[in-house]
């Protein structure tokens, strides 16, 4: 497949090439050497103690980049690329540029991809060559949907493949042709090539007829065609954190006389607190320290895994440490988005995702797409969407950064007033009050305001028993009369990725109960018969009731478990007596009717059951409010502990009256 972009090379700031194409529109007039000697100067009176000995060689520093990577040429061959003239245009132009962020929410990734395009990007010659640069390599690795819920561990993490097909629409439409989608991945050739097949990228793009590219210097990607992955030498570096930063050849092109766009994925973070403009550019970060240097991104961020040891160990200087290299990292992505600003960024949030965007997936509830040309601001807004800005728990956990570094960091370097960003757009309401922080870090720290908000009650609806649900596994429309609640927490109020979702009905019958569970395995002994009661089945998968008839003695309930497959254990508890006492009565039956249902290959199940004791019956009245325990068993190792109210206990412990939530029993 070829991964080179069809195009000529065109070079103003990429020394020793002539112009040999249709001429484009070009910057405006570009600071003088004054204007780029006094930002060197602010970069290196912030920079740290490691970053001047970095610079004390005054000399370009690419002479020294990385040696040839076997069978392919030199990573740099007599080209490079006039540094300081790209910081100082990229300055004066996003210092200059006010003008507003767009915000819009839509029913798709394409139709938003699209839309967004048409807001935002500036209009160019339907000669001008475009670089789009998604978030394709931001993932968790692949997995195996079978095995893992359906999750193939690319899917939510990355900019999604049909925002990128409606940005190529709207593109298209203005009668561009020359288009290149293309991103950076520090895995091997044989890894890219699973990436773009696992994603969808590859159909993508041979359906809409652009071009694929790899920037790797890898031997493959980087000599095919115009070589567009191979790297450039960077002068005018010396006094930034990032001397022996290279640039890919595509992107310099691009900067110098296409169209460069970036289409991150809008998300929570682990370490950066949410990936954007900025942090989407470690994408295509290069450096010439060793070969291949497409290898090299982890020399941004090199600091935090010794940060992340003493984490481990429990050390007392671990989180000091964490905050500085997060400090460092953010300087150094300032560097490199200095030189590789692009023109306009248009980030794909259908859906925004919340967590730390590798394992802990929250989706935001809308879809939206955001746009601009000034990066630092679509940041600010976007931080702002994903409720990590001006945040107090920010602050308390990360050593008074109440937002990002990287976004601060920026918008001190680019002089960028970050007070009041103007929004436009239909879903510029959605920032009228302050929205929810969801970030996982990496530290071991959450700030989760939907968790420290969570809800601890659950509503009932009342039916005829004529119209209850008929419990065999297959939901029924009556359902959506029951108030949804969804939790995926575990009894430490930790997101895990098993979703499950309970709704409740009554009547004069009994409780009924629905569970839709995400992420199952099937840890089940089928072997055993589901006609008589399962001891000891809370050591396989199964949902657990707990519910007091009484809610002047939460201590003394009932507790129901129910498996993918039909298995059930029913048992009194009574805790009410002197501490430590328990009274157990395994006899006690809740008069179950049961029917399940299961996706093997999407790892979801649907439980169904109806509780018909009589001492529960008596005690579902209209506007009683019952103790109510809402849990769930998962997996081997490890093992899973859910809870939709956690009681964040020192060990897993569903037996906590304390913890449980409310049963509203709705009239």
């Amino acid at each position: 497949m070829l991964r080179s972009a069809a195009f000529a090379v065109v070079s103003v700031w990429i020394a020793a090439c002539g112009r040999s194409s249709e001429p484009t529109p070009r910057p405006s007039a570009r600071p003088g050497d004054a204007a780029v000697a006094a930002a060197d100067a602010r970069a290196a009176d912030a920079a740290p103690a490691d970053a001047a000995v970095a610079s004390v060689p005054a000399v370009d520093t690419t002479t020294g980049a990385s040696p040839a990577w076997q069978p392919g040429p030199p990573v740099v061959v007599g080209d490079t690329v006039d540094g300081a003239a790209l910081r100082a245009a990229n300055r004066a132009r996003v210092k200059a540029d006010r003008s507003p962020v767009t915000l819009l929410r839509g029913t798709s990734a394409r139709e938003l991809g699209q839309r967004i395009c048409e807001a935002v990007v500036p209009r160019r010659p339907p000669a001008t060559p475009v670089l789009l640069k998604p978030n394709l390599g931001g993932f968790d690795w692949f997995k195996n949907p079978k095995t893992n819920g359906g999750d193939n561990g690319v899917a939510g993490r990355i900019t999604d493949p049909e925002f990128v097909r409606g940005v190529i629409h709207c593109l298209k439409a203005r009668g561009h042709t020359a288009i290149t989608v293309a991103d950076g991945f520090g895995g091997k050739p044989t890894d890219w090539d699973r990436l773009v097949d696992v994603s969808g990228y590859r159909t993508m793009c041979a359906d809409e007829g652009v071009t694929l590219v790899a920037l790797d210097d890898d031997g493959v990607y980087d000599v095919e065609g115009t070589q567009p992955g191979k790297p450039l030498g960077l002068t005018g570096m010396e006094r930034t954190r990032i001397p022996t930063l290279l640039i890919p050849k595509i992107v310099a092109e691009h900067l110098d006389h296409g169209l460069f766009l970036s289409l991150p994925k809008l998300k929570a973070h682990r370490f950066a607190v949410f990936s954007i403009a900025v942090k989407s550019l470690q994408g295509v970060a290069m450096y010439s320290d060793a070969a291949p240097a497409y290898r090299q991104k982890w020399r941004t961020h090199k600091e935090v895994g010794a940060a992340l040891e003493l984490i481990k160990k429990g050390d007392p200087r671990a989180r000091a440490t964490y905050v500085a290299a997060l400090e460092k990292f953010a300087q150094r992505m300032v560097d490199l988005f200095e030189v590789e600003t692009p023109h306009a960024i248009l980030v794909d949030g259908a859906p925004a995702i919340g967590g730390d965007g590798f394992q802990v997936l929250l989706p935001s509830a809308e879809l939206v797409a955001l746009g601009g040309t000034n990066p630092v601001l679509v940041d600010r807004v976007g931080a702002e969407f994903l409720g990590l800005w001006d945040h107090d728990g920010l602050a308390a956990e990360l050593g008074g950064h109440r937002t990002s570094p990287l976004l601060t960091e920026a918008a001190a370097r680019f002089e960028v007033d970050l007070t009041a960003p103007k929004v436009v757009g239909d879903g510029a309401d959605l920032l009228a009050r302050r929205r929810p922080g969801r970030l996982y870090a990496m530290a071991g720290f959450v700030v989760d305001d939907v968790a420290a908000a969570e809800v601890r009650e659950v509503h009932a609806a009342r039916v005829d028993d004529a119209d209850a649900p008929i419990m065999d596994g297959a939901i029924e429309p009556i359902w959506d009369r029951a108030p949804a609640l969804a939790f995926a927490t575990n009894w430490k109020g930790d997101v895990t990725p098993h979703r499950s979702t309970v709704r409740l009905l009554w009547s004069a019958r009994g409780l009924h109960v629905l569970w839709q569970v995400e992420g199952t395995k099937g840890n089940t002994d089928q072997s055993r018969p589901i006609d008589v009661e399962r001891d000891g089945l809370y050591q396989e998968d199964c949902v657990e009731l707990f519910i007091a008839p009484d809610p002047a003695v939460p201590r003394r309930y009932f507790e129901i478990e129910v498996g993918p497959f039909g298995h059930w254990f029913d048992i009194a508890v009574d805790r009410s007596g002197r501490p430590g006492a328990v009274k157990q009565d395994t006899a006690w039956s809740g008069a179950l009717t049961i029917g399940t249902a299961r996706d093997a290959a999407a790892g979801t199940a649907t439980i169904e059951f109806t509780i018909a004791a009589p001492e529960l019956v008596a005690a579902l009245r209209p506007g009683a409010r019952l103790p109510l325990g809402l849990d769930r068993m998962e997996g081997k190792a490890p093992r899973q502990y859910l809870m939709a109210f956690p009681a964040r206990t020192a060990k897993p412990n569903f037996h906590a009256p304390t913890g449980f939530g409310v049963l509203v029993v709705d009239p």
